[in-house]
């Protein structure tokens, strides 16, 4: 019987930003292909001795799959090692169809999300209560076009967190779809550059109006999270919407309410 095939997200960076279950993964692997930048380290920190360790950069998808079907027919565990989650642009299903038309079992492992990193790193919130209840982890449309209905300027009319990947040379459509979209000028925009990757890591912020020159200032051109939110810089606001939850006048199952308001400044 052929081994098992795992896709394991290293995270976005900092090897020690993968999961325990994929590093377990990763000690008893036979082989492993990885999708290049720092994921190697985390390839080498975790690989048991005389592991096979290869970069798939300048592989095809059929060599890709080639290899792990090649390899999981001389070991029971073969380590797909990819950047943030393999499901969010990672051509995941490209690789598993072949896979499982050669009747190699396969299973993921999920992983870190650059978008999850930058707001970490920028110590900024994804949601606040009455602010924004949505996120929405898009791109602009490059080589790669866009469905219809999903060009950012539709997005950006929700007025909620965007997440954009892969798309810091475009930055300039970036703000000219959310300018179309009703964006002031004034609204705060992230941009972090290898977030969580020790000693690389840059965080801009700014508003639509000059994200962009910050950004061309900190010579930041590739491997960026943009992030345009409402949240953004609510720890500095003078007060906040109290989270439900957490709110002694607020009753569930674990907590009875309490009978006094309580304002949160």
């Amino acid at each position: 019987m052929p081994g098992k095939v795992w896709f394991v997200g290293a995270g976005p960076g900092d090897p020690d930003l993968i999961t325990v279950k994929g590093r377990n993964v990763l000690e008893r692997a036979g082989a492993i292909l990885y999708a290049g930048s720092l994921v190697d380290r985390a390839a080498t920190r975790y690989a048991p001795f005389g592991c096979e360790i290869r970069d798939s950069k300048e592989m095809t998808l059929e060599e890709i799959t080639a290899w792990l079907i090649d390899r999981a027919e001389h070991h029971a565990h073969v380590v797909r090692l990819q950047t943030g989650d393999p499901g969010l642009y990672g051509a995941l299903i490209e690789m598993t169809r072949p896979l499982t038309a050669a009747g190699v079992a396969w299973s993921v492992v999920p992983g870190v999300s650059s978008a999850m990193a930058s707001m970490a790193a920028a110590g900024e919130t994804l949601t606040l209560p009455e602010v924004t209840q949505t996120v929405i982890l898009t791109r602009v449309a490059g080589r790669t076009p866009m469905p219809p209905g999903e060009d950012l300027e539709a997005l950006a009319a929700h007025h909620c967190t965007l997440c954009i990947y892969l798309s810091i040379t475009l930055l300039h459509e970036v703000q000219r779809a959310l300018r179309a979209a009703g964006w002031p000028e004034d609204a705060p925009m992230l941009v972090v550059q290898k977030a969580s990757w020790p000693g690389q890591e840059k965080i801009v912020r700014g508003t639509l109006a000059d994200i962009k020159r910050k950004c061309q200032e900190e010579k930041i051109g590739s491997q960026a999270m943009i992030v345009a939110s409402p949240t953004l810089g609510a720890a500095d606001w003078p007060s906040l919407v109290r989270s439900k939850l957490y709110d002694p006048t607020f009753t569930h199952r674990f907590r009875k309410a309490e009978h006094s308001e309580v304002t949160y400044d």
